[in-house]
């Protein structure tokens, strides 16, 4: 008999997070920092170097944001897991009965889950007290680095986009260009991880629209209103 595989999401939710943080992120702040200027300039050179520039640092940023977030949840998890493989060495009894709480809590019998307890104990302490007790698990355990590079690699991606846009539309309507291309960019994006992530696609095409829609429009206030008009 063939056991049916099931398709979990889960597993993605690390790299699916910085990813789909880093593309969004990457067009809306080029694009918002393209069309800033483009509302106080009427020459392509300006806006062409704010978009770069913006997915050079952006991309930085990102990577170190998201290295040194990620490394401070790490941080915590192995602190955790340290003090209860030393409180497992010292004091097992107590231990033990803290597991056992643990499963009837969950809607296991005394007996049942004192046994479970038992053997789960006996199989790996360390590992059914990190999953059981403290939440950690192989698939939800923090990767710094993995984190990073994706958030990195995601953001300049993402923030391509509007520069291409940037350097070929026309100057005169560089704003309702970069605004037009960003709003089709972000449905794509928020499409790719509704299906990566296995969520509804309107509502999350429809979230990073709105709100990206409403940062631009930001932008482009306060470049028209705080800007400088190039010739």
């Amino acid at each position: 008999m063939n056991i049916p595989i099931e398709k979990h999401f889960i597993t993605r939710s690390g790299w699916l997070r910085a990813a789909v943080l880093g593309a969004n992120d990457g067009i809306l702040s080029t694009t918002s920092l393209a069309i800033g200027i483009a509302a106080a300039s009427q020459t392509r050179d300006p806006i062409v170097l704010a978009a770069v520039a913006g997915v050079v640092a952006g991309a930085l940023s990102m990577a170190a944001g998201e290295y040194v977030s990620v490394s401070s949840q790490s941080d915590i998890e192995t602190s955790d897991l340290e003090r209860e493989k030393n409180e497992l060495a010292t004091m097992p009894e107590s231990e033990l009965l803290e597991l056992t709480e643990i499963y009837i809590n969950r809607g296991l019998d005394k007996e049942l889950a004192k046994e479970v307890a038992i053997q789960l104990t006996a199989h790996n302490a360390l590992e059914a007290h990190a999953r059981d007790e403290l939440g950690i698990n192989e698939i939800t355990q923090a990767r710094p680095l993995t984190a990073a590079f994706a958030s990195a690699v995601a953001f300049t991606v993402g923030g391509a986009l509007p520069l291409l846009v940037a350097f070929f539309a026309p100057v005169r309507d560089m704003i309702f260009y970069q605004y037009g291309f960003s709003i089709i960019f972000l449905a794509f994006s928020g499409a790719v991880a509704a299906k990566a992530g296995g969520s509804n696609l309107l509502k999350s095409i429809l979230r990073i629209c709105i709100w990206g829609t409403f940062a631009m429009g930001m932008s482009a206030l306060v470049g028209h209103l705080f800007g400088v008009q190039t010739a």
